[in-house]
């Protein structure tokens, strides 16, 4: 490929990372993982963090999280707000406890929440809105906040593209009552497999560590918001609490995650310059429409929008192909459309008239923290032979 979707971003200090954790003999969660979490915690600028297998396993810890906690547990049924466009494991572990989907449209620049329509589709069931920061762009909090205000809705965020990301100055992750991360190879850092949920709540971080090791009291500080602990460590061993999962990270990828950090900063940095070329090239191309930055975006891929409801995506995309450019959908497109919404109690209040144009025009292409200005220039070249 001459334009890929993403590169390794491994060098010589995550390889000997790993050789440290392999000739230490301690390959399960442990010091390396704690460190992770730590330092993670204090680049986001978040009181608590707790690292998973996976981005999809955060997003499980963070809706069960919900139903555990002492006062305004989520119960089965309850209403969740969430945009039509996102990936998969967006939904299902909403889906999963039972909680009602509300889709709700987004907006064609921003492709986050259609603020208008978030703010239609708010009922008397509403318990949670899931703001999802899609391809690195923050939506507006300012105004989810006005809208959310004395009503008793958590704010939550899914910011497993947009790690780096930022809001008026706050870290994307940080704004909801909790915030996710992945680790995923093609993500801002990579351990390959791995994902974070970061709160400042201190009960739903006791919740959290309990879920993420089966349920049980043993990784619980004896000061803890979630049960009095015992004095006996072999009763408490095998004490379980919650109904939990395993879904704890390995030492190596807590080792390569503290390398990764350290690298973060320039890692954004070289994306934003990366998202300037592409703006030179493709912000005033009246054939498309390209992703409108709120904030801070951490500039996880860049999309493209064909305006003319006539051009033929398919054909597009199989000449990027031919020409050596890696594309995808964006994201999943109108997942309110996807066959797996059979198995979810979910509604659709409104149209959904632009995530139906993101589904049927829109892809993207990748970003990478290297410098891209050659790849750009080759796909505005493609495309202006093909468009």
């Amino acid at each position: 490929m001459k334009y890929e979707l993403a590169t390794c971003t491994w060098g010589d200090e995550e390889l000997a990372a790993i050789r440290d954790v392999v000739e230490s003999g301690n390959f399960t969660m442990g010091v390396k993982v704690a460190e992770f979490e730590r330092r993670f915690a204090d680049y986001l600028g978040a009181r608590h963090c707790v690292m998973v297998n996976s981005g999809s396993s955060a997003n499980l810890l963070m809706t069960a999280a919900l139903f555990f906690r002492k006062e305004r547990r989520l119960e089965r049924g309850d209403e969740v707000l969430v945009p039509a466009v996102s990936w998969a494991t967006t939904y299902t572990p909403l889906a999963q406890y039972g909680l009602r989907l509300r889709f709700v449209d987004i907006d064609l620049n921003t492709l986050n929440f259609d603020l208008d329509a978030l703010e239609r589709a708010l009922s008397p069931r509403t318990r949670a809105v899931l703001a999802v920061n899609l391809l690195g762009n923050s939506n507006d909090y300012g105004r989810i906040s006005q809208m959310l205000a004395g009503r008793g809705i958590d704010l939550l965020e899914d910011n497993c593209e947009s790690l780096g990301g930022e809001w008026e100055r706050r870290k994307l992750g940080t704004i909801g009552v909790m915030g996710t991360f992945s680790c995923y190879f093609s993500h801002h850092i990579s351990t390959m497999e791995g994902g974070v949920v970061a709160t400042d709540d201190d009960e739903l971080y006791h919740i959290l560590l309990s879920l993420r090791s089966h349920g049980w009291t043993r990784h619980l500080p004896d000061d803890n918001l979630v049960c009095a602990k015992g004095s006996d460590p072999f009763e408490e061993s095998f004490r379980f609490v919650l109904p939990g999962y395993n879904v704890r990270p390995v030492e190596m990828s807590g080792a390569v995650g503290i390398r990764q950090l350290e690298k973060l900063p320039r890692f954004v940095e070289t994306r934003r310059r990366n998202a300037d070329r592409f703006l030179a090239r493709f912000g005033g191309d009246q054939r498309f429409i390209v992703q409108r930055e709120l904030g801070r975006s951490s500039w996880f891929g860049f999309s493209l929008v064909l305006r003319d409801e006539s051009a033929d995506r398919g054909k597009i995309v199989a000449k990027l192909r031919d020409a050596g450019i890696e594309t995808r959908p964006v994201v999943a497109g109108n997942f309110a459309r996807k066959e797996v919404v059979k198995w979810f109690d979910c509604e659709v209040p409104a149209e959904l008239p632009n995530a139906d144009i993101v589904d049927a025009r829109g892809f993207f292409v990748g970003n990478n923290p290297e410098d891209l200005s050659p790849q750009i220039d080759y796909l505005k070249e493609v495309l202006d032979g093909v468009v």
